[in-house]
């Protein structure tokens, strides 16, 4: 189907919602939210059937300019409203978007024990690689002698990798883009919200007010830049040493697997406590 950014605004957007929106100029959250509406008009799902939650950070502001279902929830639990939601109605498509902080800090503990569980559910996270909202301070994915407003000296504590924690934990599939590879993160997102079973979507993304301006990075352009140029897909990333992928971006589906789902195995154990009428 194709896709036209008139056809989108018209179908998704609330008109009357707080635009023009309350991101910087730059700012790679419109791009992912573009993505997103893009996979979603591709794989022609009604709005009804779509369910967006969020938590609290700049991707917070997501569900307010979006006319689907929509949550805007607390700090980093965006994951145990959108499981809430899942277990209540299987049917509907939900997709929980976050900031690295919002799903990994606060939010890490649900994050870990949704891909765990395997919920069939879509998680979105958005990775700047610091808290843009609310002042700058470092996140779990802040680079180690990186300065933020509350490492001024620099970054003491390393930084993990998002994509590969979903990997470890149990997530059915894991892929990770850049802002900058627009193209690749809707069809990804695409990939995963077809994905039977917990579904991640890592996108790197840049904060340059916050994060680039501090550690002297450049304006949005110039973070964009560098992430294409430090980007390297999966395929050719296995035939690298670790030394050559030193300050390297993989990007594409690091994993795609098939597991039992979480609701699926829920509704199984309901009906043999009903056929045994509670009695083991």
């Amino acid at each position: 189907m194709a896709v036209t950014a008139q056809a989108i605004r018209h179908e998704y957007l609330r008109h009357n919602k707080k635009f023009p929106h309350v991101w910087c100029p730059g700012c790679g959250n419109g791009i992912v939210m573009a993505a997103l509406l893009r996979a979603i008009y591709r794989m022609e799902i009604s709005k009804d059937d779509v369910v967006l939650a969020s938590g609290i950070g700049c991707s917070g502001r997501m569900p307010t300019y979006l006319d689907f279902n929509t949550l805007h929830t607390t700090h980093g639990r965006a994951l145990t409203f959108a499981t809430g939601v899942k277990l209540a109605n299987p049917a509907l498509n939900v997709v929980a978007i976050m900031g690295d902080g919002d799903a990994t800090a606060i939010g890490g503990n649900h994050f870990i024990h949704a891909a765990r569980r395997n919920l069939n559910l879509t998680a979105i996270i958005i990775n700047n690689s610091i808290y843009g909202m609310t002042g700058g301070q470092y996140s779990p994915t802040t680079p180690f002698g990186s300065t933020s407003t509350t490492s001024v000296y620099g970054h003491i504590e390393h930084d993990f990798s998002i994509a590969e924690l979903a990997v470890t934990a149990g997530a059915s599939f894991v892929a990770r883009a850049t802002v900058f590879h627009g193209e690749l993160m809707d069809r990804l997102i695409e990939q995963a919200m077809k994905k039977r079973g917990f579904a991640v979507v890592e996108v790197i993304s840049n904060c340059h007010v916050q994060y680039g301006r501090r550690n002297k990075l450049g304006g949005a352009v110039d973070m964009l830049t560098s992430f294409k140029e430090n980007s390297i897909t999966v395929a050719k990333a296995e035939k690298l040493s670790p030394e050559e992928l030193e300050g390297k971006t993989t990007i594409g589906v690091l994993t795609d697997r098939e597991m039992p789902i979480s609701t699926e195995e829920y509704k199984k154990v309901r009906e043999r406590a009903s056929k045994t009428k509670g009695k083991i």
